[in-house]
């Protein structure tokens, strides 16, 4: 697992980027995993009320192995700010869990919020509900997504602590 940084330092680092290569979410997102600082490179996912392809890409290695160690993925969902549905439960925290992710940013709900909280995965999302989704096999992986006004793109870092989550266009450490 690759260790977070700071996010306070990075933005006193960053603050007068004006290149876009480093960007700050806006503070609306919750904290629904055990683990509260997680940072990697980022995998996307676009999809409304359907989490089929956020399935497809937790059941696939969320890590990568390199010279220095093994570094988790975070995986970036565009549910279009939906609050209607739950874009993952307790059985996607698992497979997350499993397959080595270093945690999950989803622009909308998740649920099974009592599964998730033990769940040794970062997790962040707006809010919790309880519907599930309809598996229509909809959604599209590896794109660039636009989450609270932040453009996320496939291979960015992303960093996230209890002060807030940053993108960076490259590693920053």
């Amino acid at each position: 697992m690759t260790p977070s940084l700071a996010t306070c330092d990075l933005c006193d680092t960053h603050k007068n980027d004006s290149t876009g290569n480093f960007q700050v979410l806006p503070p609306v997102f919750h904290d629904y995993g055990a683990v509260r600082q997680f940072s990697g490179p980022v995998v996307t996912v676009k999809c409304f009320e359907d989490n089929s392809a956020v399935k497809a890409a937790l059941d696939c290695v969320g890590f990568e192995d390199t010279p220095t160690g093994r570094i988790g993925k975070v995986l970036v969902v565009d549910g279009g700010a939906s609050l209607r549905r739950a874009l993952l439960g307790g059985n996607l925290g698992v497979s997350a869990f499993k397959n080595g992710w270093a945690g999950i940013v989803i622009d909308g709900c998740v649920r099974d919020v009592g599964e998730l909280r033990v769940l040794n995965v970062g997790i962040r999302a707006l809010a919790s509900m309880p519907l599930p989704t309809e598996k229509r096999q909809e959604g599209q992986q590896n794109i660039a997504v636009q989450i609270q006004g932040v453009w996320v793109h496939p291979g960015d870092w992303l960093y996230a602590d209890e002060d807030g989550i940053v993108i960076s266009t490259s590693r920053l450490a």
